[in-house]
This record gives C-alpha cells, sequence and structure tokens, in this order.
C-alpha cells in the first residue's frame, strides 16, 4: 500500500497567526501613536481634553432631545422605511437563495480568505510572504478605497480587501444561483448588492482611516456636526445631498420666463415667453413625470431644455403636475391619460393649430404612448404631428433594477407606506436612490455624518431631493399593470377611459431617445418601443444615463449619441451599424422637428402669453411646482 500524502504545511500556523495579530496590534497602534501619551511624553492636552468632553456632551444633548422630540409623535419616514420587520420576509428569501451555509462554500471563503490575508500582510514584511522587496499593488482596487490612507497600514489594507473579497465571492454567488425564475434572479443579485454596499468599511467610523483622523483632528467635532446633520435628515425623511437653502424655484432654478394659462386640480399649464420675432407654427407640448418636478428641464438658463428649445423658435408649453395629497386618492391613470388628451386640446384651442409637436419624458412618455393609442382608437391621431419619447418604456419585460421592488410581498410593503390615498414622495426619492447606493447613499453617508463636510451647492442633486407624492391607487396600479404584468403591450388588454388601447395603432412619427447607462429605462427595454409602431420613427441612443443623457446642452461639449439609419430589428443590430457624433443630440432632434414642418408665423397674440387680451393665472414656474 502507497505511503498516505503528508497534508501540505498551513501556511498560516498558531505561532504564525499569533505573529500576525501582535503586528497588527503595533500597526494600529502605530497610527495612533502621535495622539496617545507615552512614557516619554507630556500628558495630555487638558484645553483638547475639554474640547472632547464638550463634543461628547453635545452629542449627548442631541439625541437626549431628539428622544423627547419624538416622543409620541408619527413615526418619521426614514424610521418606517429602516424597521427591520418591514424587510424581514424579503431579507430571508434573499438570504436563503444564496449557498452561505454549504461547507463546500464556508471552506473555499477560508481558503481564499487565507491567501489574500497572506498576500496582503506580505506586502508589509508580516507574515510567511513577507518580503522586503518594493511593495506590490493590493489585489482589488475600488474608487471607495483610493485615498492613500487605506493602504497605509496593514490593517485598514487588510480589512477593505478582505471586504472587497467578500463582496467579489457573494456577488458570483448571486449571479450563479440555480433553479431560480429570472426576475428572482436579478433580484437576489441587485438585494447582494444592497447588502453588500451597506456593509463596507467605508461607512462606519471606527473602520475607516479618514473618518478616525477627521475625528482626532477636530476631537469629536466632525461627528457632532454630523450628528446634527442625520438627526435633521431624520426629521424631514430624506437623505440631503445639497445645500437646502442654495436654489429657490423662480430665482436661480426654473427661471425661464412664461405664464402659467391653464389650471385643474390636477396640472397647470405653463406657456413660455418667445425669445425669437418668428415662431415655428407647430408648437410644442412638454410631459414631464409626475414622480419628479418638471424643471430637470429648466434647472438653470445654461442647462435649460426649455429655454434651449424657445431659443430655437419652438412655442414650448409645459405641464407641472400637482403633487398627490389626500384630496387625490381616486386618482388612476386614466386621469393622467386624460390630463395630456385635455392640454393637447387646450394648446390647440389656444393657439389656433391643427396639430402640436409633443414629448414624453420617462412615466410620463410611458403614458403619451397610451394618449396617442387612445387618439388613434377614436380617431383622433392627426392632432398631434409628432412624439417624442425620453427615456420611456412601454415593454416592461427588462425594465432594469427597479423590477426588483416589483412582486407581491414589495408591492404591500409599498401599500404599507401609503397614508390618506398617496404614497409620500420620500418613499419614492428613497427607492432611486438605492438603485445607486453608492453614489446617492452610502457616498453622503460618509460625508455628511461620518466626515461632518458642509454641503455642496448642486442644483441636479436638489431638484433629486425635491420629492412629490404619489396618488397610491395609480401607484399600485402602475406597478402590477405595467412593471408585473406588462399589460400595455397586450393589445386590448388595458381600457382608457372605457375604450381598449393598443400601441400598434400608433402611427403618428415618433422620435425615441434612450441613455446608454440608463438604470431606470434601460436602452434596451427604451427600444422595444420601435417594435410596435406603425409610423416612422428615428431612435437615438445617448451617452450617460437617466437624467444626464437628456440633460445634454450643447455648450457643455459633453458625451456624444450613435443614429443608425439602416433597418436593425434589435438593439444589438442597431449599436453594431451605429454613427457615433460628439456632443449633444440636442441639435439632431431640432433638424427632425423642422423636418416635420419648417413653416414660421410671428411671435404675436397668444405666442406671446400675458399680454394684451390675455389674461393668465400667474408667473412661471406656478405654485403647483412649489407644494410640499
Amino acid at each position: 500500500m502507497a505511503e498516505a500524502a503528508t497534508p501540505p504545511e498551513n501556511p498560516l500556523d498558531s505561532a504564525v497567526i499569533e505573529d500576525l495579530m501582535r503586528q497588527q496590534s503595533e500597526a494600529v497602534q502605530a497610527l495612533f501613536a502621535p495622539f496617545l501619551p507615552t512614557a516619554s511624553t507630556p500628558p495630555p492636552d487638558p484645553a483638547a481634553m475639554q474640547h472632547w468632553a464638550m463634543s461628547a456632551a453635545k452629542l449627548q444633548k442631541m439625541w437626549l432631545d431628539f428622544g423627547a422630540e419624538q416622543a409620541g409623535q408619527v413615526e418619521p419616514v426614514l424610521a418606517r422605511m429602516a424597521d427591520p420587520g418591514r424587510w424581514t420576509s424579503l431579507m430571508s428569501d434573499w438570504y436563503a437563495a444564496l449557498p452561505l451555509s454549504q461547507a463546500e462554500t464556508q471552506a473555499k471563503l477560508w481558503e481564499d480568505g487565507l491567501e489574500l490575508w497572506t498576500t496582503v500582510l506580505g506586502r508589509y514584511g508580516i507574515g510567511p510572504a513577507a518580503s522586503k522587496a518594493e511593495p506590490a499593488p493590493l489585489p482589488r482596487k475600488d474608487r471607495r478605497f483610493a485615498d492613500p490612507r487605506w493602504a497605509d497600514q496593514p490593517w485598514f489594507a487588510l480589512l477593505h480587501q478582505t471586504y472587497l473579497l467578500l463582496a467579489e465571492k457573494l456577488s458570483a454567488m448571486a449571479a450563479e444561483v440555480k433553479g431560480l425564475q429570472p426576475e428572482r434572479q436579478h433580484q437576489v443579485q441587485f438585494f447582494t448588492k444592497l447588502v453588500v454596499d451597506a456593509l463596507s468599511p467605508a461607512n462606519f467610523p471606527m473602520t475607516n482611516p479618514i473618518v478616525i483622523e477627521r475625528t482626532l483632528e477636530t476631537h469629536g467635532e466632525n461627528l457632532v456636526k454630523g450628528a446634527e446633520h442625520m438627526l435633521a435628515d431624520v426629521r424631514k425623511g430624506q437623505l440631503t445631498h445639497t445645500d437646502p437653502q442654495a436654489f429657490e424655484l423662480g430665482r436661480n432654478i426654473a427661471v425661464t420666463p412664461g405664464k402659467v394659462v391653464y389650471e385643474t386640480p390636477l396640472y397647470q399649464l405653463i406657456q413660455y415667453s418667445p425669445a425669437t420675432d418668428d415662431v415655428l407654427a407647430i408648437p410644442l407640448l412638454i410631459f414631464p413625470p409626475w414622480i419628479n418636478r418638471f424643471y430637470i428641464l429648466d434647472l438653470n438658463p445654461k442647462k435649460s431644455f426649455i429655454r434651449w428649445a424657445v431659443e430655437q423658435g419652438l412655442t414650448v408649453f409645459v405641464v407641472s403636475w400637482k403633487s398627490a395629497d389626500a384630496s387625490m386618492a381616486d386618482i388612476v391613470w386614466d386621469d393622467y391619460v386624460m390630463a395630456q388628451v385635455e392640454a393637447i386640446d387646450v394648446v390647440r384651442e389656444r393657439l389656433g393649430v391643427a396639430q402640436i409637436h409633443t414629448i414624453g419624458y420617462c412615466v410620463a412618455g410611458t403614458t403619451l404612448a397610451a394618449t396617442l393609442a387612445l387618439m388613434a382608437r377614436r380617431g383622433e391621431a392627426d392632432k398631434v404631428r409628432s412624439a417624442t419619447f425620453f427615456t420611456a418604456q412601454v415593454d416592461f419585460e427588462k425594465a432594469g433594477d427597479l423590477k426588483s421592488f416589483i412582486d407581491d410581498k414589495q408591492i404591500k410593503l409599498l401599500e404599507s407606506f401609503s397614508t390618506d390615498g398617496y404614497l409620500d414622495g420620500r418613499y419614492m426619492a428613497a427607492t432611486f436612490n438605492l438603485l445607486r447606493g453608492t453614489d446617492l447613499i452610502w457616498n453622503y453617508v460618509v460625508s455628511n455624518y461620518l466626515l461632518g463636510e458642509d454641503y455642496p451647492a448642486f442644483d441636479l442633486l436638489h431638484w433629486n431631493g425635491d420629492t412629490t407624492n404619489l396618488p397610491a391607487k395609480w401607484h399600485k396600479a402602475y406597478l402590477e399593470d405595467l412593471y408585473r404584468d406588462n399589460r400595455l403591450v397586450m393589445p386590448d388588454s388595458l381600457e382608457i377611459d372605457g375604450t381598449p388601447i393598443d400601441l400598434r395603432l400608433i402611427a403618428t412619427p415618433c422620435y425615441i431617445q434612450a441613455g446608454r447607462e440608463d438604470h431606470i429605462a434601460p436602452a434596451e427595454s427604451v427600444w422595444k418601443l420601435t417594435r410596435l409602431l406603425s409610423g416612422p420613427w428615428r431612435f437615438l441612443l445617448a451617452g450617460s444615463g437617466h437624467i444626464a443623457g437628456v440633460v445634454n446642452p450643447p455648450d457643455a461639449g459633453k458625451y456624444q449619441y450613435w443614429r443608425n439609419d439602416g433597418a436593425p430589428t434589435t438593439l444589438a443590430e442597431f449599436v453594431a451599424g451605429a454613427r457615433e457624433t460628439k456632443g449633444s443630440w440636442w441639435p439632431d432632434w431640432t433638424a427632425w422637428i423642422r423636418e416635420a414642418d419648417s413653416a414660421t408665423v410671428p411671435a404675436k397674440g397668444k405666442r406671446a402669453p400675458g399680454g394684451r387680451g390675455d389674461p393668465v393665472i400667474e408667473d412661471a414656474p406656478g405654485r403647483y411646482v412649489m407644494t410640499r
């Protein structure tokens, strides 16, 4: 019988492990050595000790005051969202889907972990793999740990490298789970990312060397200021991204001159003042999404799509939707579709024109498709000369990460957040932030709460945090009928105002814009609209995502766009044969609009709102956009 093979020597036996622990302890002590007294150094400065004591007292008082303030009050929005009881079932399902409890998985994690520790510590001359050569780069890179302080000390290097290893392994496990439906598979991957992002050592004060250094430098003042930020956010129910005092509607955002010319309980209609002597005869009506404020298209004069369109000679109207309240408890999707139909007729009648151009952005683009189908079925399609879709989906089969929130359990969870017939917009804002958790949540947890930094002044982030409430009935039906059941692409499956709708009836010329990096309305999903239309269309793929891909003024000289004037039948075919053009796609769209009809009229009479004999309601941007 052959002699049994001798097991390979464990690269980290007990003596080596003890040595590693000792040297790690020495490394941590070395990090704090400049700030700690020793036998050869004088005792701490009494003034510094007093400063620390004052910081601690401030923190204690803030928490006590907050506790007393919240006693007996309605549970804050952020607290309701973070309540573990609401998420227990979802998290249990996620954990059960991953093979974390399998012995084979755990053994492989241990083996890979030992290998990583040996490699990383060897870089610092610690352990059996210690080297006196120039230190090799750390095995894994991530921009959250790009600051040199994450690599200066072996403890922090080991900490973040171990985290990145575990994140890598968990993500791989989620991607390789077998036996799940595609939607469930995507959900497991998405929730894995949420958990992994949340557990980053960068997010905790005692495991982030930058925070530790800032805390020691300021004697804890950063944590005091961070606690002030955090408690303010808890009170208002959402994370603050930008200086809340930096922007004011009508003063330095949403400043394009115009008038509110029509109003209903659901929306205001704004008409903008002309900037040219003559304007295109066919006006433009923009439908922004009611899940956000309309002024994303009018942030400031340099970024404003509305101002730019006016300067190109268009008579521009925009709908400003009302943020939902208890009076809108019975509002459903039909009401938004019929509001679009009404607004189209109001513009036509106001200017005495037979046709108008339309734009629908995101959910309002989805609704515009239903509006066009309804008008086609009712023989009114000729009221719309063209329809432009900004990152709008109609087929929700591949609707991206948002589908991770759309199943019966999560719809029920969202229902539990609704009160008085509407869903507080802060819940939707938190949902969209979760889609980019590292950038829109944890980055600000670190800067706002841990480092105590001042808020920047950034108009786009101000808009992002300016939430709108949603009618609960509409929201539930929209998630179930469109995202979950995908009924909009099923001919006559849905009815609007008693009329069945079929998107295949749409013969209106359409311009369809998608964002290459859009995580809310993925380009592949937006493309599917082209497969349903019976009329002419142009598809354009813009660089960047859901917002920057749309709001990209020509003067900025940013990004690019792609067109394919052939006859591609898939997005892959489109991309393969597409021609890239640097810069903004807005001039391409304007040329397309003028190709439809380039006739002009003088910018007089009701083309200039608020003139003699034209009573208007108020100046733009109107009351509805300011209602909270």
